[in-house]
Order: C-alpha cells, then structure tokens, then sequence
C-alpha cells in the first residue's frame, strides 16, 4: 500500500480562528437540506472584463457537498458552474427521493466522496445489501449501492460512505477577497470501514478560485486505507457537446469490462491514437462519445495537474486543478446525451482492493492512528 505522503494538523487549529456561524441562503423558500442548513458563501465580483466567482452554496446536511458554484462573466452575467437544478427540485431529490444511502448526491452538484470514490467489488450478501472485501488481512462489509442496467450486472459498492453524512461545526471565516466554509464530520463512516476517522472540509472562495479541501484524519486505534475525491457535473453552457473540448494530461488509461457495470479488468492502455487521447493543450472535442474512463500517469507542472473544460460556443472555460501530489488518477463522465461531463480528481483506481491488479499500488494512502491525508482541489476560469 502507498504510504504516507504528508501529515496534516489542521483539527489542532482552535475554534477561535474560526469566525460566525454561517449564513443560509432563503433562496425559494428552501433553508435546509439533509435536515441542516444550506450555507452560502459570496463576494462581489470586482472585474467587468475577466470572469470571476461570485458565490458557493454548500449543502452540510450532505456531507459538505456542493450544489452551486456561481460566477460573473463579463457581458454574460452569473451563470453556475455546476449542473444542479433549483433549490426546491434539488430539496426534493435529495429529501424525498433519495435512497439510504445518498445516491442522488452524486446526480448533481460536486459531491465528496471518501474512504473510496469509484467502485469496489465484494462477495455479496445473500440479500444482495451488502458486500464484503478485505485489506491487509482484514475484512470489511459495505453497502452495495449500485449496480448496471444490464441482465446479470453485478451489484458493488459506489462513492463512498458520506453520501448523507451530516456536517457539524460549520462556520464562514472572512478571508483576503472572500469567504471560507468549514465543517467536521466525526466518525464519519459509523463503523462501516478499518478504524473511525473524522474528516475536515473546507470551501475557500476568491475571485479566481475556489479551492476545496478534504482532510481525513484516523482518529481509531488500527490502521486504515483511505482515498479522497469528488463528483463535479460541470455544466456546458452552450449545450452543444459536440464542439466541447477537454483536456485530460494523462497517458494511460485503465480498461473496464463494459460501459453498463464500469469494473477495471487491471490493464492499463496508452491513450495515444485513441479517443482517450485528450493530451492536446486545446483538449479534444466531446462529439458523441461515451466517456466512464480513468486516466493515469498524470503530466504535472507547476504543482498542480490540469484539466480543462473548453466550451468555445460560449466563450467559456474552466480549469480543475489537482494539488494533492496522492491525486493519481482523473474520472471523466460524460454520457452522448448529457449537458454536462463530470470531472472527478481522486486518490485511487476502480476497485482498488481487486486481485484484477496483481497487487499493484491502486492510490490508497494508508493512515496509522493519528495520521491525516489532505485532498485539495482548486477551480479556476477562463475564456478560451
């Protein structure tokens, strides 16, 4: 297993640094989601000729998710950067029709996903509920969540166990050209993974950035796996995914069984000559292709990695920065039809504890008992 590649103090900081209990956004009539209060986090754009943000709405009630990143363009106004519907429709799904374990979550918006983003398959439970997979000789039952359309499709595991985990100690911290959210989840897998663990999230809002911290600390007594990552359904603007270009600076790219159940078969492929291949600089067009892919090998430069969603039509750009150097692979979906492609930053390949690997290290960090790890993300605009 990878080990530890930087520890964090961020849970010694004292509460006094943190400033008021953060505001709600009343937005339609809706104050709360997840049974906790909506937080909304602004500033007032200072540019009429580069693009900048204007505000995040965090949902804590939901494990700290996002569901709206607004920001100014000059001559087009704000528009959100996020797919999400309106408040009163996002209330529904997430309040009403959800299921137990938070899968609308990551529908829409920019869930957080952690102690495994993407997939883990397991032996299945007789009632098909749950699954069982092990680590390091240690064994471990999850909700098996999801499962392909397809007759026969296997169910697994998907996205984690903060779905519909709810965030205390929220507070909003005024910054240099913004505002910061922060929130803590103790115990945050309720017995469900190898040791308890309290994570950390933050939401930092400047003109140019929104940067988005997760920090998991192993607050058990045994150590513990553990990868990071999120699910950010960027909107298209223009809604025509044809002439939308994406740039994706990895080489290799693991190859899954299907587009219906998604499972790694732990080959990796060079995407070099292929569709996959999204290396350019200006990224390569959407058009009609189904995109469930992970990429690795991963060019950095300058600290970070990026990725670039280009939407020339409307003028329009966005930038994902990786920072967290334990970022090994990028998740792109974007089905034909869709108006959005999710671009999700994460720690680990599919399946990570999977015999399909031959034991090759999948991006799991492993934390002993009083260690952290620190996931960090940054948003940044552009016009193409």
């Amino acid at each position: 297993m990878k080990p530890l590649l930087r520890i964090s103090f961020r849970f010694l900081l004292p509460a006094l640094a943190l400033a008021s209990l953060a505001a709600v956004s009343p937005a339609q009539g809706v104050t709360q989601i997840g049974g906790e209060s909506i937080v909304t986090i602004s500033r007032t754009p200072t540019s009429k000729t580069e693009p900048q943000f204007t505000s995040v709405t965090v949902m804590p009630g939901r494990g700290m998710e996002l569901l709206y990143v607004k920001a100014n363009f000059p001559g087009k106004g704000e528009m959100n950067v996020l797919d999400s519907p309106d408040l009163a429709t996002a209330k529904k799904m997430l309040d009403v029709e959800d299921d137990d374990f938070g899968d609308l979550g990551y529908r829409l918006g920019a869930a957080m996903l952690c102690p495994y983003p993407n997939r883990i398959i397991g032996k299945l439970a007789p009632d098909g509920k749950t699954l069982t997979t092990s680590w390091d000789g240690r064994t471990v039952t999850l909700p098996a969540n999801n499962v392909g359309k397809l007759p026969g499709a296997e169910r697994h595991a998907m996205h984690g166990l903060i779905l519909k985990a709810k965030a205390t100690d929220v507070h909003v911290t005024k910054i240099p050209g913004g505002e910061e959210v922060t929130g803590v989840i103790h115990d945050a897998f309720r017995g469900r993974w190898f040791a308890a663990t309290d994570l950390e999230i933050s939401i930092r809002l400047t003109a140019n950035a929104v940067d988005a911290e997760i920090t998991t600390r192993n607050a058990g007594k045994q150590d513990e796996p553990m990868a990071i990552g999120w699910h950010p359904y960027f909107k298209l603007p223009s809604g025509d995914r044809s002439q939308v270009r994406i740039h994706i600076p990895g080489t290799m790219m693991a190859q899954v069984n299907n587009y219906d159940s998604v499972f790694p078969t732990g080959k990796l492929l060079p995407v070099a000559g292929t569709p996959y291949d999204l290396l350019a600089p200006g990224g390569a067009p959407l058009d009609d292709h189904y995109y469930d892919d992970n990429w690795s090998h991963l060019e950095w430069k300058n600290g970070v990695v990026t990725v670039r969603v280009i939407d020339p039509e409307a003028h329009y750009g966005v930038r994902i920065e990786g920072v967290s150097p334990e970022i090994r692979t990028i998740q792109m979906y974007s089905p034909p039809t869709a108006k959005f492609v999710a671009i999700e930053d994460q720690y680990n390949f599919a399946d990570p504890f999977g015999k399909e690997w031959h034991g090759m290290d999948t991006g799991m960090v492993t934390l002993k008992p009083g260690q952290s790890t620190t996931w960090h993300v940054r948003l940044g605009l552009f016009v193409p």
